[in-house]
C-alpha cells in the first residue's frame, strides 16, 4: 500500500542519514522524522504503519545515542554528583527538550507516545538525564505552551523547547508534599508586581534551571481555588536556593529548595487566569506521570537486560547461571513487570495523544512503572550477587535510582488514591 511503502521511505531515509551524516547532524534526525511525517501525512490518510516508522526510528536513534554517549559515562556521573551539562545539550540536539511542544514554539512536534519511548531510552542509560528531560518537556514545557499566552510562549517557551534553557516546577513544599492545595507559599499583589514568599521543596533541576513555575497562594479563603501558576526567572532579586540535596538516588540531577522573600514578578508572569494553580499543577501531574512511568520503565528494562546478558555469561556448577530453574523464575518474572507496565504506559500516552481522560491511566501507568523497577532492580542484584552489590556493574545504581520514581509527582499511595477515586466515579452504586 501507500502508507507501508511511504513507512518503508521514512525507516530507510533514517538510516541513510544516520549512516552519511556527521554525528552532530544526524543526531537531529528525530526532528526530521517528525517533519517527514508531518508532510506525509498531510497528503496522505493517517496510518499506523506510519506512526510506527517514526516511533521506531525515534527508539533506534535514542538507543544509539544512549550506547554511545551516555552509559559510558552513567556511573562516573552518579558517582561524582555531575550535572551532565554535555548530554543535555545533545539531547536538545536530538529534540528531546520538547519533544509534544509545536516546532514553531521551539520543540520537536511529535506526540506523547514517542516522549514516552525517547524517555524509556534515555532513563535505560542514565536515570538522571531521563529525570531533567522529564521535568523540562512535562512539569515545565507542557503547562507553558496550555496555559500560556502569545507572549510567555515566546519568552517563557520556545528557548525551553529547543534545550537553549532548562525549566523546573514549584509545588512541594517542606511542609506539604502530597497535600498540594495547602500552599503555604503566597503570592500577593503591589501595584504592577506580584510578591512571592515562601518556599517550595525538593525541586529537581533546582540549581541548573534558568526558569520555575511556582504555584503560590493568591486567595487564602478559596483554599485550592485560591492557587495560582506564576512563571520566575532565576536570578530575580529575593529568589534563591537552598543546599543541593545530596541524593541515594538520580544523583546527577540536581535537587533543593526554591526560597522567595520578597521576590518581587511583573504582573504578567501569572500563567493561565487567576485561582487556575491547582488546575495547572494536577493537570501537569497527570502528564508528568506518564514520563516518570516511562523513566522508570527504563531503569526495568535495563535492570532486566543486566540481568539476563549476566546469567548467559556467569557460570556455576559448569553451567551458565541462567540454566538454572531458579534464575529463569527470577528472570521470567522481570520480564513480566517490564512488558505490563510498558503496555499500561503507552495505553496511557495514546489515550493523552487522542485528547482522552487519561488520569486514571496515567496513575495506573506510573503505579505499575514505580514497582516494576524497584522490584527488577532487586531481582537483578540478586541474580548477580556479589556483582549486584558493587560500583563495578550498575545494578546497584539501577536499585538507588528506581526508589524515587515511587515518590516523586505522586507516592503509589496518591497513585491508588487517584486510581480508586476515578473508579468510584466511573462505577457507582
Amino acid at each position: 500500500s501507500s502508507t507501508s511503502s511511504l513507512a518503508g521511505q521514512l525507516r530507510s531515509l533514517a538510516l541513510m542519514k544516520l549512516a552519511q551524516l556527521p554525528r552532530r547532524t544526524a543526531s537531529r534526525l528525530p526532528r526530521a522524522a517528525a517533519s517527514l511525517a508531518r508532510r506525509a501525512l498531510s497528503t496522505q490518510p493517517a496510518s499506523d504503519d506510519v506512526e510506527e516508522s517514526v516511533h521506531d526510528m525515534l527508539r533506534q536513534t535514542c538507543r544509539d545515542f544512549v550506547e554511545a554517549q551516555v552509559k559510558p559515562v552513567a556511573g562516573e556521573l552518579d558517582q561524582t554528583h555531575r550535572y551532565p551539562a554535555e548530554l543535555v545539550a545533545q539531547m536538545a540536539d536530538l529534540g528531546l527538550m520538547g519533544v509534544m511542544v509545536p516546532e514553531e514554539q521551539g520543540g520537536t512536534g511529535m506526540d506523547c507516545l514517542a516522549y514516552a519511548i525517547a524517555m524509556e531510552e534515555i532513563s535505560a542509560g542514565c536515570a538522571s538525564c531521563g529525570v531533567i528531560m522529564s521535568v523540562n518537556n512535562s512539569l515545565y514545557c507542557d503547562p507553558v505552551m496550555r496555559y500560556g499566552t502569545a507572549d510567555q510562549q515566546e519568552k517563557w517557551l520556545k528557548p525551553y523547547a529547543s534545550g537553549q534553557k532548562l525549566g523546573c516546577f514549584g509545588l512541594s513544599e517542606p511542609g506539604n508534599g502530597s497535600d498540594a492545595a495547602a500552599a503555604s507559599t503566597t503570592a500577593t499583589l503591589d501595584g504592577d508586581e506580584w510578591v512571592l514568599e515562601g518556599t517550595k521543596a525538593w525541586i529537581t533541576n533546582a540549581h541548573d534551571a534558568d526558569a520555575a513555575i511556582v504555584i503560590a497562594t493568591t486567595d487564602k479563603s478559596l483554599k485550592h481555588k485560591g492557587l495560582s501558576a506564576f512563571l520566575v526567572e532565576a536570578g530575580t532579586p529575593g529568589f534563591s536556593l537552598g543546599k543541593k540535596e545530596d541524593k541515594l538516588g538520580i544523583r546527577a540531577s540536581s535537587t533543593g529548595n526554591l526560597i522567595f522573600e520578597g521576590c518581587r514578578i511583573p504582573k504578567d508572569s501569572m500563567l493561565g487566569p487567576p485561582g487556575a494553580g491547582f488546575k495547572v499543577a494536577m493537570s501537569t501531574l497527570d502528564g508528568g506521570r506518564i514520563g516518570i512511568a516511562a523513566q522508570a520503565l527504563g531503569i526495568a528494562r535495563a535492570a532486566l537486560e543486566t540481568a539476563t546478558h549476566y546469567a548467559q555469561t556467569r557460570k556455576t556448577f559448569d553451567a551458565p547461571i541462567a540454566k538454572h530453574q531458579a534464575v529463569q523464575f527470577l528472570l521470567a518474572d522481570m520480564a513480566v513487570r517490564y512488558e505490563a507496565a510498558m503496555l499500561l504506559t503507552h495505553r496511557a500516552a495514546n489515550l493523552k495523544d487522542a485528547k482522552a481522560p487519561y488520569t486514571k491511566e496515567a496513575a495506573m501507568a506510573k503505579l505499575a512503572a514505580s514497582e516494576a523497577a524497584t522490584a527488577n532492580a532487586h531481582a537483578c542484584i540478586q541474580v548477580l550477587g556479589g556483582m549486584g552489590y558493587v560500583t563495578e556493574m550498575p545494578a546497584e545504581r539501577y536499585y538507588r535510582d528506581a526508589r524515587i520514581t515511587e515518590i516523586y509527582e505522586g507516592t503509589s499511595e496518591i497513585q491508588r488514591l487517584v486510581i480508586a477515586g476515578q473508579l468510584l466515579k466511573e462505577m457507582p452504586a
